[in-house]
């Protein structure tokens, strides 16, 4: 479980999370929205501890991540922009990975699963942007941990390799993975999402399933019912 306390963070005189509340209970696909600016990156970065808020705390499974790094161990991250090493090669990455991480649990299915062999010794530099996130993919599923946590997995993806991952991803929720995604992608939050936590100007303006938000705003669709919020507030 994830519990998020008053979490309150400022970059310079902007107020990035206001008093944000949020707890996330374990088993599931939940679906991190608002526009740019709205909070959502700096919850995730700070639930990673790639961001330290100015006050607030986190939990995972009761205890306060505060001071701690053990806790990431149980935490595998999908980076939206992922920025490799030229130099290496696939396969070296990989290795590189594991060494700091410890064993992995199924890199080779993995890699048979979005055609990744192929590619094992070439050089991450030479990558098209497609297949550098099908590495990105890789690495953040082969180590099997019980908290996943995906910024824009979409990106980049053909269609083959699009159903896959969503595949992937409803897999993991059956093995009783919590699983944390931001997109843009309305299509795909709809397909896979159990619950939206829609940000709005640092705190949680919705918290429900996506019928539920198609309800709020009697919408049709979820881009509308976005969209309506959107137009509410900023009208």
């Amino acid at each position: 479980m994830i519990e998020v306390k008053d979490l309150y963070k400022k970059f310079g005189k902007n107020e990035v999370l206001k008093g944000l509340n949020l707890t996330i209970e374990k088993e599931g696909i939940f679906t991190i929205l608002g526009p740019n600016g709205s909070g959502k990156t700096t919850l995730i970065k700070s639930i990673l501890g790639m961001v330290l808020p100015d006050s607030g705390e986190i939990l995972i499974n009761g205890e306060s991540v505060k001071k701690q790094w053990n806790y990431r161990f149980n935490i595998d991250y999908m980076p939206q922009i992922a920025n490799f090493p030229t130099n290496l090669s696939v396969d070296e990455l990989f290795d590189m990975i594991i060494d700091l991480r410890g064993s992995e649990k199924r890199k080779d299915d993995l890699v048979k699963l979005f055609g990744l062999g192929e590619f094992l010794n070439k050089k991450l530099g030479n990558l098209s942007g497609g297949t550098k996130q099908k590495v990105n993919i890789v690495l953040s599923f082969m180590f099997d941990s019980p908290i996943i946590i995906l910024d824009e997995p979409t990106t980049g993806l053909d269609p083959v390799s699009l159903i896959r991952l969503k595949d992937l991803i409803m897999s993991e929720k059956e093995r009783g993975k919590t699983i944390l995604i931001t997109t843009h992608i309305m299509d795909f939050v709809e397909q896979i999402s159990d619950q939206i936590v829609f940000i709005l100007e640092g705190v949680i303006y919705f918290r429900g399933t996506v019928g539920e938000l198609k309800t709020k705003t009697n919408k049709e669709s979820i881009e509308r019912a976005i969209a309506s919020i959107l137009t509410e507030t900023y009208a």
